[in-house]
């Protein structure tokens, strides 16, 4: 079974603050990087390290190839990667001492797919495969559409939340994956206990995928409804920390993984990627989540 990502590929330029940039004020940073990031590769990233086949379906700039590069060494296949004369898109983070960040996307080549790119790719794909998508391309709905058509589950991290695209398709959706923020917002509440009560009643028969930073996650749908803790690390950077979670979780549910077993490995694979700076270098192997959760158990 394989994974066809439909998703962002971001140049991140990452600046460390003392703190975010106000209205009118000149600062410094104390330091730079230009890293791979982008919600997408992100998570190809973490499924190709979690041990999932990963194809990655998504555009940049024809001179980017080594972004090509870097993912092809990082285990994802990069075979449906589309090449166009549109800037490849980027994001500027502003990361603070707290591990806080703040971040300026610019969509560029994320949303020069194309519905001819969409058809090839989910001719190829087979029943028991998975389509993943997050809301930095385009075309989601129609991507969604043609999962549904070719009888391919449709797991969706509507990030950034869009509640109206994100209600329109959810008819499409086998698996949502949210945070407590991005559920608020879908939902229409202002804290997570109303929102943990609210949103199964909402969409009964959906399945959801809450996580909730040091709270840990929750996971309901019509049947069964679970809890899992975080482990408790000490943060410097949650950039990637929700990548991290979904590449795990969906790399382990597909190798027959029970859902709270799932969970359980996604938040190890979550807490050691915020001890680390960056986006996708600071996602974990395989071995070092097995180790993790053998010391943490």
């Amino acid at each position: 079974m394989a994974i066809y990502n439909v998703g962002s590929i971001n140049l991140d330029h990452l600046y460390r603050l003392d703190h975010f940039v106000r209205p009118g004020e000149t600062m410094a940073s104390d330091s730079y990087q230009c890293l791979l990031g982008g919600k997408g590769a992100n998570q190809s990233v973490a499924l190709a390290k979690a041990g999932a086949d990963v194809k990655h379906v998504g555009a940049i700039h024809h001179s980017e190839q080594a972004v090509i590069d870097q993912l092809e060494s990082l285990g994802v296949d990069t075979g449906l990667i589309k090449r166009v004369d549109v800037p490849t898109g980027h994001a500027i983070i502003q990361l603070t001492k707290e591990a806080e960040n703040s971040i300026i996307l610019y969509q560029g080549a994320n949303h020069a797919l194309t519905e001819e790119q969409i058809d090839n790719v989910l001719s190829k794909a087979s029943e028991g495969d998975w389509v993943l998508l997050q809301n930095e391309t385009n075309l989601i709905e129609y991507t969604m559409r043609k999962a549904q058509e070719n009888k391919v589950k449709v797991a969706f991290n509507p990030a950034p939340m869009d509640a109206e695209l994100t209600k329109k398709v959810l008819g499409f959706v086998d698996l949502l994956i949210v945070n407590e923020v991005e559920a608020m917002d879908l939902i229409g509440t202002s804290d997570i206990d109303s929102t943990i009560e609210a949103f199964p009643k909402a969409y009964p028969e959906l399945a959801v995928l809450m996580t909730l930073g040091k709270a840990g996650v929750c996971y309901f749908d019509g049947e069964e409804h679970l809890s899992v803790k975080a482990f408790s690390v000490d943060a410097v950077d949650t950039t990637a920390a929700g990548d991290t979670f979904i590449g795990f979780c969906l790399s382990s549910l597909m190798k027959g993984e029970d859902m709270k077993q799932a969970i359980t490995r996604a938040c190890a694979a979550s807490a050691i990627c915020v001890t680390r700076l960056g986006a996708a270098p600071s996602i974990p192997t395989q071995d070092e989540v097995t180790t993790f959760l053998a010391k943490n158990s």
